[in-house]
């Protein structure tokens, strides 16, 4: 009885075969460890939802955008939305955010050819939520999906740091 239709393989190719489901399953194998966490619990029933990574808690922030060649452009268009809504708003907190953060340009390349903008928050507006769509929506941007399109199709990469000071020079 043939449980298989498939073409019958040469013997080199038949070697190749077994041998690359060999090392697949080397490889499965070898990352099971990785996987084989137990599966999260499920949330209870009034927990709270998870803070955004743009809501910080120490003394400052740093968030390293690495922006893709040829899209520099649009990234800094967005940032200047974000400092418009920040310096329009009627809220305490964001007239707060807007005097701590300041955007820098790394004068090196970054990888492949990218730009990397650093935004500087010193001091954070502690538990207040920065995130620039939100920022974005308050400012008068009703529809923020063009602008959050074009800012996730300007980002190679994001890195959101919550600082904490350990020592100051000055003093």
């Amino acid at each position: 009885m043939r449980y298989c239709t498939c073409p019958k393989l040469s013997s080199s190719a038949s070697s190749l075969a077994t041998r690359g489901l060999t090392y697949a399953v080397a490889g499965l194998l070898s990352a099971t460890p990785a996987f084989a966490q137990a599966a999260p619990a499920a949330p209870a029933p009034n927990a709270t939802p998870a803070k955004s990574p743009y809501t910080f808690t120490g003394d400052a922030a740093l968030i390293v955008n690495v922006v893709k060649a040829g899209k520099t452009a649009d990234f800094e268009m967005i940032v200047g939305k974000l400092q418009e809504a920040l310096q329009k708003s009627v809220r305490p907190e964001r007239t707060a955010q807007a005097a701590g953060w300041k955007v820098y340009k790394a004068s090196e390349p970054g990888p492949s050819g990218s730009v990397m903008y650093v935004f500087l928050i010193d001091p954070v507006v502690k538990d207040t939520d920065y995130t620039p769509s939100a920022i974005l929506a308050e400012g008068g941007h009703e529809d923020v999906r063009p602008l959050y399109k074009a800012l996730s199709d300007a980002l190679a990469s994001l890195t959101i740091l919550n600082l904490s000071l350990v020592s100051d020079f000055s003093k």
